[in-house]
């Protein structure tokens, strides 16, 4: 099973563009640089972007809307590209895999089309790589052309924050760089926000140069927070907590679509359980029949709320989608639902 870089990819949609990929792995940093680089390839005027870009998310998609999207010829172009974000690929019935797999088989009637299908970390097993990778993985991969998005070395990532440094008009360096990383952590987001920081505050005192020592009075060293800590503070109710974890992502430029899917989902999964938890079922039980962890249904079912009250999150997480898909300030969108959850 061939799988392909992202370095590649970004190589080959200037070109020779296939006609549906599956973005996976651990960087969701360079997920969303590479759809850019896919959109800028594809579908360069913004002025047609109605017609020749379409985006899904976990509430817009269905098999019927994509097959909806793929239809349309584009308008000024030879290509348009559609993107699917925030969809839990792992959590999916086999029935729901072979109804997106039948769907992505015409893409051979709708040749003027490339669909890119962006997985969150958290949302797909790959298996081990190259040798054993998961099922699931293997059928996607006889539809969608794979491409890896691998966790970059800490040497890598200095070199990155370098360049960052040099497009914000300053040096930095290979030291300096280094201990950038070390201090502000792996996460490309956080990296970029702290990095476009110092750039900023170098410039402001007359200096071309980051020396360890702005690193050290500007830069915020790491929070490691990661999609379960915050998953897991809605799920308990502990809101200051989880406002605390949106501001690390707000910082780390996190789109905010891909949060609010994390927030639905949490709101969905304290439905299913509250409902079977209403049925009788103990949590060994509600594992089997959710195929969950039964840690974390333990989890949720320590401050999980009756039925009715779940019901009720998942509207307000419905109305919260739809007013973020209007709003300019996501980030703000998803504070108020935090608060009334």
């Amino acid at each position: 099973m061939d799988i392909m870089k992202e370095a590649d990819f970004r190589k080959a949609i200037k070109s020779d563009p296939d006609k549906a990929y599956l973005f996976f792995g651990d960087e969701d940093y360079m997920k969303n640089f590479a759809v850019n680089t896919a959109i800028e390839a594809i579908s360069p005027d913004p002025s047609l972007a109605f017609f020749n870009e379409i985006r899904l998310d976990s509430f817009t998609y269905s098999p019927d809307a994509l097959l909806d999207a793929l239809m349309p010829l584009p308008m000024m172009a030879d290509r348009k590209i559609i993107v699917i974000s925030g969809l839990d690929l792992g959590a999916m019935k086999q029935s729901e895999i072979d109804a997106l797999c039948a769907v992505l088989d015409q893409l051979e009637e709708y040749d003027y089309n490339t669909v890119i299908i962006s997985v969150a970390a958290d949302r797909l097993d790959p298996g081990i790589l190259p040798k054993r990778p998961s099922a699931l993985l293997k059928k996607l991969g006889e539809h969608l052309t794979l491409v890896n998005f691998e966790k970059n070395t800490p040497h890598r990532l200095a070199v990155w924050v370098g360049k960052h440094f040099e497009h914000n008009g300053v040096y930095a360096a290979p030291e300096v760089c280094a201990y950038v990383v070390d201090r502000c952590g792996r996460d490309m987001f956080a990296l970029a926000s702290e990095t476009d920081k110092m750039s900023y505050y170098v410039l402001s005192a007359g200096r071309n140069e980051v020396t360890k020592g702005d690193v050290e009075k500007v830069a915020v060293p790491a929070a490691e927070y990661d999609a379960f800590a915050f998953t897991n503070a809605i799920g308990a109710g502990r809101k200051n907590e989880a406002l605390n974890i949106l501001s690390d992502f707000k910082l780390r430029k996190t789109d905010p679509i891909i949060i609010m899917s994390e927030i639905t989902k949490t709101a969905c999964d304290m439905l299913a359980i509250s409902s079977l938890r209403a049925e009788g079922l103990t949590s060994g039980e509600i594992s089997s029949v959710l195929k969950m962890h039964e840690y974390k249904v333990s989890l949720i079912l320590r401050s999980c709320p009756k039925v009715e009250e779940c019901k009720s999150m998942v509207r307000r997480c419905r109305e919260a989608d739809l007013e973020l898909k209007t709003s300019r300030d996501g980030y703000a969108v998803l504070e108020k639902l935090i608060c009334v959850i």
